[in-house]
């Protein structure tokens, strides 16, 4: 989900760059569903299962098939990843032909790319130097997802029900999914941390994740001594996190997808990042500050540890809070 979000800051290049065009886009399900089932920037969405039951060969057909039908003369790959390079490469070879197709490698079957870039570089500004080779001003400073008045008003809901005052409470996302359970900071560290928020003037402590993260979200809730947190785990769409963020205080998470969910506003975030690289993985906009321990086994990506999980559990509550400390002080938000 996290690159799907990301790219949502050059839709709005794209769609700033071409107002009157007819302009389609092509995803997997289920974002087509969560994410961009009232978005006005498109004309179509197009998500065809390749990774499920339309997977293989046969879905590669359906694609062709369907993206034929279009009849485009431009064609943005922003991922540019083997299964894309793959669909458009079919597409080149048996299909109508898109006369410009941009991606992000100087590569078949891509004619507009820009140069190779020099050493590790973040998702977004490879996006960004795509649209720039083909002549598109990259500009948007941060992700936007356009939420449906339903949405919001879920949101104002759970803020009215649970008294979440803006600029008084603080987002945690303290999960992942299950099977990258290194990435996750710890449920006594979260719980350690909203007490100390607590006593620093912050009335709420909001917990949002997915079903993996009930369980770690329960604990949070169990072991915070100082009360205040309200557990909305499991109770959220991901569409009503945009909302109910932009009335935080601040925002803390682990590398985890619903984190680019939340850098859609501008409220100030710190993420803490121990086996991923920040400089890949880190939300988008100048608001975000990304934690890292300095150990030699930091960006590692596995899946399991034979150091005790030490670059996430040397990161103390009281780090973070200092690191929080300057972001706090910042203007408090007011309610859209």
């Amino acid at each position: 989900m996290g690159d799907v979000v990301i790219s949502t800051a050059l839709f709005e290049d794209i769609r700033r760059a071409f107002p009157d065009a007819r302009i389609d886009l092509n995803t997997l399900p289920p974002w087509d569903r969560l994410l961009f089932s009232e978005d006005r920037r498109f004309s179509r969405v197009v998500a065809i299962d390749l990774r499920g039951g339309e997977g293989g060969w046969r879905g590669a057909w359906k694609w062709l098939r369907t993206v034929n039908r279009g009849r485009y003369d431009l064609l943005i790959d922003l991922q540019s990843n083997d299964r894309s390079r793959f669909l458009v490469s079919l597409l080149h070879l048996f299909g109508r032909g898109i006369p410009r197709r941009i991606g992000n490698h100087r590569r078949f079957p891509y004619n507009i790319a820009p140069d190779p870039p020099e050493g590790v570089i973040h998702p977004f500004l490879a996006q960004r130097r795509a649209l720039e080779a083909g002549g598109i001003p990259a500009t948007t400073p941060r992700p936007v997802l356009h939420v449906p008045e339903r949405h919001r008003q879920r949101a104002a809901g759970m803020a009215s029900l649970h008294r979440l005052e803006p600029g008084r409470y603080v987002i945690f996302f303290p999960g992942s999914q299950a099977a990258g359970w290194l990435k996750r900071w710890g449920a006594g560290r979260y719980a350690a941390l909203a007490d100390i928020l607590h006593r620093n003037g912050i009335d709420k402590t909001v917990l949002i994740g997915g079903g993996d993260e009930e369980e770690e979200c329960r604990r949070i809730e169990e072991s915070a001594e100082e009360g205040g947190v309200v557990n909305l785990c499991g109770r959220t769409e991901i569409l009503d996190i945009v909302p109910l963020c932009e009335g935080a205080r601040a925002i803390v998470a682990n590398d985890t997808g619903t984190a680019h969910v939340a850098s859609c506003t501008d409220r100030p975030m710190v993420v803490i990042c121990g086996p991923t690289d920040p400089r890949k993985v880190k939300p988008v906009g100048d608001n975000v500050v990304a934690l890292q321990a300095s150990l030699p086994c930091i960006n590692c990506y596995g899946k399991t540890c034979d150091h005790h999980h030490a670059c996430m559990t040397s990161i103390t509550p009281e780090q973070v809070f200092e690191t929080l400390r300057p972001l706090l002080a910042q203007d408090r938000p007011r309610r859209s």
